[in-house]
């Protein structure tokens, strides 16, 4: 299950935002009630969502939590970027295999 935060991200991006800030455009809480996270306030010019137009947004959350954890793996696998300038001076042949490598042991 997608976390709601990033629910939030996706409704937003669908409706012409692209930048969500956490901590002053919508403030969430956890009350630890077992209701779970719930929006304490909501300071954007769009719409707040409900929670079936959230729910919507399950699937792209997601692919997007997904995403986010390629991409993380992908980066520590290709090495700093002053490393890799380094491999490319001396065998470029050589990096282009090893970042093809990375990308192929995680998909997106």
């Amino acid at each position: 299950m997608a976390q709601l935060s990033n629910k939030i991200k996706e409704y937003c991006k669908a409706n012409g935002v692209s930048n969500v800030d956490f901590m002053n455009d919508v403030k969430l809480q956890d009350d630890s009630n077992g209701q779970g996270v719930y929006i304490k306030e909501w300071n954007l010019d769009i719409a707040q969502p409900t929670d079936e137009q959230l729910a919507s947004y399950e699937t792209a959350a997601n692919t997007a939590e997904s995403n986010a954890q390629v991409d993380a793996t992908r980066r520590q696998a290709y090495g700093s970027w002053n490393d890799q300038l380094d491999e490319i001076f001396h065998d470029i042949d050589a990096w282009k295999t090893r970042i093809q490598g990375v990308k192929d042991n995680n998909p997106k």
